[in-house]
């Protein structure tokens, strides 16, 4: 009798797993977000709570989880239920290089990470203070590699995006400047202002307002084609350097382990809510693009950004400070 119970309860299990998945969400759903409020991040995990509210007719609610450059929110994560009531909206930092930078094995986004699909891409771009004699790429290349070591890059902090675009391109163009790291965009973007610093790799989020003013120069940008609110600024890969592509991504991401079901389901509703155009305008607005993509594109995605920035990140011996 023993027996037949145990398969009964077995075959039971095996039934109602699938069920409760095609049945989700039957409650609030967690947004883990490894930034504070405010940020590109945010405000992107932001834009699609609202909607996946909306569309899925329960609350998605967004967690602030900052520290160790995403390290912090990452972990959490990693140890959440597979249920699909923990999700994480990640980008470069805290997916991919986080725990290479604070020497950490708190979690492999290979083995403990669900990638559902990409929400938004922002490109970067490098500006200079108005005070710097430069007025293209050229010339800011060739300024540099007069006077090495006098310019300083304002960076939002060591392993950004920002910071790995421009090891990538002192290391190939064999230029030379000071880096100075700052806890974040605003206080960097500040110092360039104020022109402590002469020149930033920046996400259009934050700058666009500021090149719009006449308070920094761009020079070019990092997306593969031009960008509408900047269609003056060259792509580096019109300049002739398609290497230098870097942008952020923010991605929507599931526990390993989180049933087929749901994880469908979210993109298909996802993948709907970034082709809503009032969605697509926001996003605009905020300097970036709505970018789906599948779950194995993106897990493709992601595979050549780690081969390509991992390697910059321990050539340039980069640690957390």
């Amino acid at each position: 009798m023993r027996l037949i119970a145990i398969a009964i309860a077995a075959v039971t299990a095996m039934l109602a797993g699938p069920a409760s998945a095609q049945q989700w969400p039957a409650r609030s759903v967690k947004l883990i977000v490894p930034y504070p409020a405010g940020g590109n991040v945010d405000s992107a995990a932001r834009i699609v709570a609202d909607k996946l509210q909306e569309k899925l007719g329960q609350p998605f609610i967004i967690e602030n989880k900052a520290g160790a450059g995403g390290m912090i929110a990452g972990e959490a994560f990693a140890k959440s239920a597979p249920d699909g009531y923990t999700l994480f909206v990640g980008a470069n930092g805290p997916v991919l290089f986080a725990t290479e930078i604070n020497k950490r094995d708190a979690y492999n986004w290979k083995k403990d990470f669900l990638p559902i699909t990409t929400i938004s891409m922002t490109p970067l771009v490098l500006e200079v203070h108005p005070s710097v004699q430069a007025n293209t790429f050229k010339e800011f290349v060739e300024l540099a590699k007069r006077d090495p070591g006098k310019l300083t890059m304002a960076s939002p902090g060591p392993g950004t995006t920002n910071h790995l675009l421009s090891e990538l391109m002192q290391e190939n163009l064999g230029l030379q400047w000071v880096t100075a790291h700052y806890r974040g965009n605003a206080p960097a973007i500040n110092d360039l202002l104020g022109g402590q610093v002469q020149f930033a790799f920046d996400q259009l989020t934050v700058s666009l307002q500021h090149i719009k003013a006449g308070l920094f120069r761009a020079l070019a940008v990092t997306s593969p084609h031009r960008l509408k609110s900047l269609p003056d600024v060259p792509t580096f890969a019109e300049l002739g350097y398609k290497d230098f592509d870097g942008q952020t991504f923010t991605g929507l991401f599931a526990p390993a382990g989180t049933p087929a079901p749901v994880i469908d389901k979210l993109h298909e509703t996802l993948v709907a809510i970034l082709k809503d155009p009032a969605v697509v305008d926001k996003f605009e607005k905020l300097g970036g693009e709505a970018t789906p993509m599948t779950p194995d594109e993106f897990k493709a995605y992601l595979e050549r950004e780690d081969a390509k920035w991992i390697p910059v990140v321990r050539k340039a011996n980069i640690k957390a400070e």
